[in-house]
């Protein structure tokens, strides 16, 4: 078993390169040019691969090898977490986009390949999918077949590609880059004047201070107003780019290009959605025992999450980080090893600075190469929840690229949560044996200060996207107003009346990165209730956790229903989203017993 050691706070890139002039650089796009030329060359005249296993055999394998290649750009990937750490530099994000330039201009002249597979004959793709030899190839070719009527011509394709960062990407960049450049004045905890970063402000408005969650709002509210214009511009862009790529491959609802790349049918998200919906009933009940614990008649948008008992503890990056591994130890040894080798070689970038982008991330390029994270550390308790659920994605990623090909490396984004709140909820619980009842109950309010924003916050948020494509397609445009009156809408909806009202966080869709990745927030909701369920397993038969490795290293080997129906869970059955919720009453009328026995409501 491996120890760990913090000293290691920033991340070391030179697995990937070493700098800016890098001869990799010029030998990776040699090598990778002449290699998809070849591929082509070989491949773009035939036929017979559409017609015989045994050939579309030999083509996968060398698509494969290309794909490992391809996946081996250090470029991209190099001055990408780069841009994220340093978004003040330009030239590092002309570098990074030069990069996708490339690697758009390879899959041009690949993607001929995918296209004509597309077309194969209905009456022939069952002889392929049965064919032994295609046995590992067997999903990716399902979803080739699926895809069919979704894909455009090569040639519009390749349009498709190549206007996707100037149409979608640059203006996502623009808002991120001038929230993270931005800074204000706020109050410490000491109550001293400081400036500070958008991640810092954010941090301040949970302070049980009054005075520095005012201050924290109001500069807050002040970095938003003063990039509001250019923000409404971006999201009506963006939002006008996605409408005609959708009228172009023939998605008959907004959301369902997310559900089709996700690989699961709209009918088990529209579950989910409704399910949860209907038990708004929880998070109201949660928030009104909220407001009783922190003396308040009334909740703030922010004051959400204000600071409960012990909760507001220090948290160190050591001793955080210390916690996590042995509680990845309890779980598996091999989960441990992993973090143990991220803190050593360098890859997780651990605190806030100025032009650092905010939030936490978990970051892959291909198989052949290394994953990072990041993180935004300030010592809370809440940050402790961060290393374990954004080390649950980086587990996740290590164990795919140890066992998969290229072409199933990844992850669907139905099951992409799984992984992290599992290992999240496994923190929580090492924590709660370990408290009294003062500190348990502190403990089970930033529980559920989490779990009712993963399930019931996130939810809200996939209803307001609805909402907004749908008012976006029948208008042409938006104004500020009136997406600020749409996201107010469904946050008051989860909310309840205890907030008595959002008006003040009109503008608050600004800085949520999500919104920009079109309805990816159902992953949130969905991945913890079903990592329950995979909880609730291993704790009753700890070698469950062989299973759930199995699960982490599926990758895109299955679909979502099948990789679960494997493990004897039913994601297509309705009962078992209610299930799943019944499970966050239990654990709210537990909190609330608690809570009255120690006379705090």
């Amino acid at each position: 078993m491996q120890s760990i050691n913090t000293a290691k706070t920033t991340w070391d890139l030179s697995p990937l390169l070493t700098g800016d002039d890098d001869p990799r650089i010029h030998e990776y796009r040699k090598e990778l040019s002449a290699a998809a030329t070849l591929f082509a060359d070989t491949w773009r005249e035939r036929t017979d691969y559409l017609e015989r296993p045994d050939v579309l055999l030999d083509a996968l394998n060398e698509f494969n090898e290309l794909e490992s290649l391809k996946a081996n750009g250090r470029e991209y990937y190099y001055f990408g977490l780069r841009s994220s750490v340093d978004a003040i530099d330009p030239k590092l994000k002309a570098r990074e986009n030069q990069a996708i330039e490339f690697l758009q201009d390879i899959s041009n002249q690949l993607q001929f390949f995918w296209l004509n597979i597309g077309t194969i004959d209905e009456k022939l793709q069952s002889a392929f999918l049965t064919h032994k030899g295609l046995a590992s190839y067997h999903h990716w070719l399902e979803q080739q077949f699926r895809s069919a009527k979704h894909r455009l011509s090569e040639a519009e394709e390749k349009i498709m590609l190549l206007k996707s960062t100037p149409a979608h990407s640059l203006w996502v960049q623009m808002t991120s880059d001038m929230l993270a450049k931005d800074e204000r004045e706020v109050l410490t905890e000491e109550g001293k004047t400081k400036i500070a970063t958008e991640e810092e402000v954010l941090s301040l408005l949970t302070s049980k201070q009054k005075k520095v969650r005012d201050v924290a709002v109001k500069a807050m509210n002040a970095m938003l107003d003063d990039h509001a214009d250019v923000a409404v511009t971006e999201l009506n862009a963006i939002l006008g780019n996605k409408k005609i790529d959708d009228q172009l491959r023939r998605y008959e609802r907004p959301d369902a290009a997310r559900h089709h790349s996700d690989d699961i049918d709209s009918g088990v998200v529209d579950a989910l959605i409704a399910a949860v919906s209907d038990r708004y009933d929880i998070a109201h009940r949660y928030y009104r025992m909220r407001a009783k614990l922190v003396g308040l008649k009334k909740l703030a948008y922010h004051e959400k999450t204000i600071e409960y008992g012990s909760d507001n503890v220090e948290c160190k990056y050591p001793e955080a980080s210390r916690l996590v591994h042995e509680v990845f130890i309890g779980l598996d040894s091999e989960f441990a090893d992993i973090y143990a080798e991220f803190l050593a070689n360098g890859h997780i970038d651990a605190f806030p600075r100025k032009g650092k982008r905010g939030g936490a991330f978990c970051a892959h390029h291909g198989i052949a190469q290394p994953t990072y994270v990041m993180l935004n550390h300030t010592d809370k308790l809440r940050d402790v929840m961060t290393i374990a659920h954004e080390m649950g994605h980086a587990i996740n990623n290590e164990l795919v690229r140890k066992t998969q090909k290229a072409i199933n490396f990844g992850t669907p984004m139905a099951t992409a949560e799984v992984a992290s709140t599992f290992m999240e909820d496994f923190v929580v619980e090492r924590l709660l044996k370990e408290a009294d009842d003062e500190a348990e109950l502190s403990l089970r309010i930033r529980q559920l200060d989490d779990t009712i924003a993963t399930i019931f916050r996130q939810i809200a948020f996939y209803r307001f996207e609805q909402d907004l494509h749908e008012t976006f397609r029948a208008q042409g445009y938006l104004a500020q107003e009136e997406i600020g009156a749409l996201f107010i809408k469904h946050i008051d909806a989860y909310l309840g009346p205890i907030f008595g009202g959002s008006k003040d966080a009109a503008n608050w869709w600004m800085y949520v990165p999500h919104f920009r990745s079109f309805f990816y927030v159902y992953s949130y909701a969905s991945g913890l209730l079903i990592s329950k369920a995979m909880q609730a397993k291993v704790r009753q038969d700890k070698s469950f956790i062989k299973e759930v490795k199995i699960f982490l290293s599926a990758g895109l080997s299955k679909s979502p229903q099948a990789i679960f129906a494997d493990m004897k869970i039913d994601i297509t059955d309705k009962a078992f989203w209610k299930n799943g919720l019944e499970e966050i009453d239990r654990l709210l009328i537990d909190t609330v017993k608690l809570a009255k026995k120690l006379g705090k409501i």
